[in-house]
């Protein structure tokens, strides 16, 4: 699951003077500086992630390993972004690499506060198959995770929702909803995807005909979540029938035979990236630790371990075909979902967002 939630939103309220374009630097942009040392072992460096089940996770299937080969010991800190943009413009950043979602690199490439990231030192990333999407300027993306269709399999007579179509349709699957609040980008692509938009037509969002379908499901939202815990504790208690929810959010709950399941056609992918902020003090071994967790027997690892899909295809030939059908990333469900165009968001967010949120209260 994503960097979402209160910190995002502090941060989007903290980002002035964004400069449409300014991340447009050279793929190729050379890091080294003068009179760096390129030896990094005995070196502490310092992650910024945002912890928890998934700081972790990272500790076991990347960091660890990752000393264990360099020498290079990682320190982790979980400032919220808006902490993260003042040490920057400060000249004082007290992380070398960030661990944050991918619309962030590109607000954090915008603001000037991120390093042009040099490819050449970036090996696995080499035909390897991650997405152009995924390499950008100043972020390059290191797992997938998705919001998707969830719902109680002992809720509709052995019927299953298999689209948001369904999801919208309260006479064949009749039952209290959930969708998701304030907590992250509103979710006005299922809508359209219920009103018949096909995948490669969403955007851009046709925002007026959105809100129009939000409409047509109001009366039958019982709650519009906040967390992420919030739709599985909805669901098992049978409180709504069925929920957006992030993926993988749920999975405790079914393998203790709670009656859940998940549909992955319409979900909605949105990526974490590494980037470099402006003035590390080590970029050398930020390089290294970024490059290493790209390999595709590391993000096997980590897929194992918190439920990311990896950006690196060859990572699933390192998984069993159990775990590679939880992730965001797995072919079949990478053409069933479409990818959140972060673009489209930040340019329309503030219209958006206060929409939204009128909506919402009304």
């Amino acid at each position: 699951m994503g960097d979402v939630g209160i910190d995002r939103r502090a941060f989007l309220a903290g980002v002035g003077g964004i400069t449409v374009g300014a991340g447009a630097a050279s793929l190729t942009a050379c890091e080294t500086r003068p009179g760096r040392t390129s030896t990094v072992s005995g070196t502490t460096l310092v992650v910024r992630n945002f912890g928890g089940s998934y700081g972790e996770a990272n500790r076991k299937a990347v960091y660890d390993p990752f000393t264990r080969e360099t020498g290079v010991r990682i320190k982790v800190v979980n400032f919220a972004h808006d902490q993260m943009l003042a040490q920057i413009r400060e000249g004082r950043p007290r992380f070398d690499v960030m661990d944050i979602d991918m619309s962030n690199l590109l607000l954090f490439a915008r603001e000037g506060a991120s390093e042009p990231l040099d490819y050449g030192r970036l090996k696995n990333t080499r035909n390897a198959g991650i997405p152009q999407s995924l390499l950008t300027p100043n972020g390059v993306g290191k797992s997938y995770w998705a919001s998707v269709l969830a719902y109680r399999t002992d809720a509709f007579d052995g019927r299953k929702p298999e689209s948001w179509a369904d999801f919208w349709s309260l006479g064949a699957f009749p039952g209290s909803r959930a969708l998701q609040g304030e907590v992250d980008w509103p979710e006005l692509e299922f809508a359209l995807l219920a009103d018949g938009v096909p995948l490669d037509g969403l955007y851009p969002l046709d925002v007026d005909r959105a809100f129009r379908v939000l409409d047509e499901i109001r009366g039958s939202v019982r709650t519009f979540w906040e967390y992420g815990a919030e739709p599985g504790e909805l669901l098992s208690r049978g409180s709504v029938k069925a929920s957006s929810t992030w993926a993988g959010r749920l999975q405790h709950l079914i393998d203790d035979k709670v009656p859940l399941a998940y549909e992955w056609n319409g979900a909605r992918r949105q990526s974490n990236g590494y980037g470099i902020p402006k003035g590390s003090a080590n970029p050398d071994a930020a390089y290294k630790l970024i490059d290493f967790a790209l390999r595709p027997e590391v993000q096997a690892h980590m897929a194992r371990l918190y439920p990311d899909g990896p950006v690196v295809p060859a990572a699933y030939g390192h998984l069993t075909e159990s775990t590679a059908m939880r992730l965001a990333s797995t072919p079949g469900h990478l053409l069933s979902g479409f990818d959140l165009d972060i673009d489209w968001w930040l340019e329309n967010q503030d219209a958006v967002t206060r929409r939204w949120q009128k909506w919402l209260r009304a």
